[in-house]
């Protein structure tokens, strides 16, 4: 007599499998800069932990509902490299992880102070938003642009007397946001399209947002190294031109790699002047 077999308990998501559902590498790009701003603003060791440790997390929370929300879209589409569509992970530990990770962000937020704490956490609803249905919407760039724009408030509102950063510092780094919603939605422009994603971005086309990718950073370059008080120096006129020569071959040949990877440039540029200028 044969005993019947039984099958095995399902086993826990390892941690890798999970971080894959984050969107670990912008996730982990916004973290650090986020960090650096605050070393550079003087938050000094604690303060700059804590503002990294809230970020992180809110862009653990914001990753991992996207995917989420996606996930029926991505298996559509045969996306191997998305774990829920492949079915590593379920729906129900990626939504646990999206909550506890959204709950931990809101006191790592406010502590750095009820201005600072504010100003990050209404970054992460426009974050949350975007993922929800306004990534459908013609107004698809504004949550990347006011989570973005809101970075150096963060940081600075966490400082003694909890001053508003410098206007043309906010704008520059809302127009990075802009621009960074552009770059990330043209490698998966064609999937979107086929699922019924009518963003910005999908309403003007692969060469338009293309175009919009590279010169919506260097608009931020021009902001950056212009709006400080006084002339510009050397270094920031080698930064516009720099700028320029990585932006003008995108927007007369909008086609190709060539826009995405001149926005990822003129990005890079742009967060080097976010962490020097004054």
């Amino acid at each position: 007599m044969t005993t019947p077999q039984t099958a095995p308990a399902p086993t826990a998501p390892r941690l890798g499998t999970l971080l894959r559902a984050c969107h670990p590498a912008p996730a982990a790009a916004v973290t650090l800069l986020a960090t650096a701003l605050a070393v550079a603003g003087g938050r000094g060791a604690v303060g700059s932990a804590l503002a990294g440790a809230a970020v992180g997390a809110g862009q653990l929370s914001v990753g991992w509902s996207n995917d989420l929300v996606d996930r029926h879209r991505d298996a559509a589409a045969q996306r191997c490299d998305k774990p829920l569509a492949t079915g590593e992970l379920t729906a129900g530990t990626v939504r646990a992880a999206a909550g506890w990770a959204l709950a931990c962000c809101v006191p790592l937020s406010l502590a750095s102070g009820p201005a600072a704490g504010t100003a990050h956490l209404a970054g992460v609803a426009a974050a949350w938003a975007y993922n929800l249905g306004l990534k459908r919407t013609v107004l698809s760039w504004a949550p990347y642009a006011l989570a973005f724009g809101l970075l150096p408030a963060f940081v600075t509102l966490g400082l003694p007397g909890s001053p508003w950063p410098a206007p043309w510092l906010t704008a520059g780094a809302a127009l990075l946001g802009a621009g960074a919603h552009f770059a990330n939605v043209l490698p998966d422009l064609d999937d979107d399209l086929a699922a019924g994603v009518r963003g910005l971005p999908q309403r003007l086309g692969r060469a338009w947002s293309g175009a919009a990718a590279a010169v919506l950073p260097a608009a931020a370059s021009v902001v950056l190294v212009t709006g400080p008080a006084g002339p510009v120096g050397p270094a920031g006129r080698a930064a516009l031109a720099g700028t320029a020569l990585l932006t003008l071959p995108a927007v007369l040949a909008p086609r190709g790699r060539g826009p995405f990877l001149a926005a990822i440039a003129v990005a890079a540029l742009d967060v080097v002047l976010l962490l020097t200028r004054p």
